[in-house]
């Protein structure tokens, strides 16, 4: 599909003025050469004309001049065909014979150096032909052959003057088929962009070493592809780079808190040292998180990987039940007692409803339940009984380091935008809506690798 501003359409554009051009000018010029050939022709018919007539020329004993026509030339050059007619004029310009018994010539005497003369004198008819010069029996004598020009071929007529009408509706088409060729010829040529560029529109954090095809692109382009694909190269090096700093920054942190927080359980009393264990444990989130978001960007999805969303339900409330349970808070899983399969990368959805839970816990009620429904359509929710989200602030949620409540100290806002990511990475979606009742609800979409018509699960809180 050729789309304005395109540079096949500029071109094609630009191509078929040029061909519009062409289309008028060619056949202006083709009828400029043919009347030019057909005066030619009949220059070359006069001038034969002209000198079969001086063969018929000769003088007598006396050297009186005679003209002697047979039948077939007196019956062409008779008044009653009235085509073509003749004259011989003598050095002086006297009229020595005619066959229209005028005493003027047809044509205008030829000058010095010149032997033939196409302008017609005026006259009541136009004559236009040609004029030679003989020498007959010591006289030198101008033997001209005009034309009448209202009695012309009517053939040739015919050919000039429908010329370029026939010209004309031969070429539009030509010009309509060579349009069709054009666009045939350029979509096969821009065929090579169009994949380059959906093969760059696929590289991405986690398909960074994907490089544009320079060998099979245009030469015109190929300096330009290259110049891409080595600046793709830097931008991966960098890409890689920070990842590393990241990820090594997360596990040199770990051992650290983790023999801080084992430390300060020693020391002094629990109540005295609730606050330190509490920002232990948020700075160990965080760190967890940043190790996340590093593996997580470096992770490859295999298409054919299927996943039962139910049993990865089960694991994370295996998991995080001992948090919830003692933040005073229940975790409970609905609709997970039957296999829930779907196309995607295991430990990258563990990661993702792990961070789903651990939001919810947080802002959950004290002495309510965090639900995890599994639905049968590759979607699976995880709803909580908090202040839920405005819906001015649902699509900002998932921005790294983004918290509504700056306040609050227990998070670094990355939790989301790990979803996000997993989502993104999956071709999925995640939503954000209202929970009954109060809370917010969480669903992923991923998708189903078989289609199950069950009846709906009930639900409970």
């Amino acid at each position: 599909m050729l789309r304005r501003g395109s540079l096949a359409f500029r071109v094609l554009l630009l191509h078929a003025v040029a061909l519009t051009i062409t289309a008028v000018i060619l056949p202006l010029i083709l009828v400029w050469l043919l009347g030019r050939e057909v005066d030619r022709l009949h220059e070359q018919t006069m001038r034969r004309q002209a000198k079969v007539i001086a063969q018929q020329l000769s003088t007598d004993a006396t050297g009186h001049l005679t003209l002697d026509l047979p039948q077939d030339l007196r019956d062409l050059y008779s008044a009653a065909y009235g085509r073509y007619a003749y004259a011989v004029l003598d050095a002086s310009g006297k009229m020595l014979f005619s066959s229209n018994g005028s005493s003027a010539p047809l044509l205008p005497l030829p000058k010095k150096n010149s032997t033939s003369a196409l302008a017609p004198l005026p006259s009541r008819d136009l004559f236009t032909g040609e004029g030679i010069t003989r020498t007959i029996g010591g006289q030198v004598l101008t033997i001209q052959v005009a034309e009448d020009l209202s009695h012309r071929d009517v053939i040739t007529d015919d050919i000039v003057a429908d010329f370029f009408r026939t010209v004309g509706w031969i070429t539009l088409p030509i010009l309509l088929l060579l349009l069709a060729i054009d666009i045939v010829i350029f979509r096969r040529a821009m065929r090579p962009l169009v994949e380059a560029s959906e093969r760059a529109a696929a590289i991405g954090p986690a398909r960074a070493g994907i490089r544009l095809p320079a060998v099979v692109l245009p030469r015109e382009v190929q300096p330009l592809v290259e110049a891409v694909n080595q600046a793709f190269d830097r931008l991966e090096h960098g890409y890689r780079e920070q990842r590393r700093f990241t990820a090594d920054a997360a596990h040199e942190l770990r051992t650290p808190l983790a023999i801080l927080n084992a430390r300060i359980e020693t020391v002094g009393s629990a109540h005295d040292n609730k606050d330190l264990l509490r920002n232990i444990d948020t700075m160990s989130r965080i760190v967890a998180q940043l190790l996340d978001v590093a593996e997580i960007d470096g992770m490859r999805i295999d298409p054919s990987e299927v996943v039962d969303l139910s049993q990865i339900a089960v694991e994370i409330i295996e998991q995080m039940a001992p948090v919830a349970l003692a933040a005073g808070k229940d975790i409970e899983l609905i609709g997970g007692d039957a296999p829930a399969e779907v196309h995607a990368h295991a430990e990258m959805v563990r990661r993702a409803l792990r961070n789903l839970v651990e939001n919810a816990i947080r802002h959950t009620a004290a002495g309510s339940a965090v639900a995890i429904e599994v639905g049968h359509d590759g979607s699976i929710s995880v709803r909580d009984h908090g202040p839920g989200i405005a819906p001015v602030d649902r699509a900002a949620v998932f921005q790294r380091f983004w918290r509504g409540d700056r306040t609050r100290s227990d998070g670094a806002g990355l939790g989301l935008s790990i979803v996000k990511t997993v989502m993104d990475e999956h071709g999925g979606g995640i939503e954000i809506a209202d929970a009954t009742g109060s809370g917010a609800r969480f669903t992923m979409r991923f998708r189903a690798a078989r289609q199950e018509r069950l009846s709906p699960q009930p639900t409970s809180s």
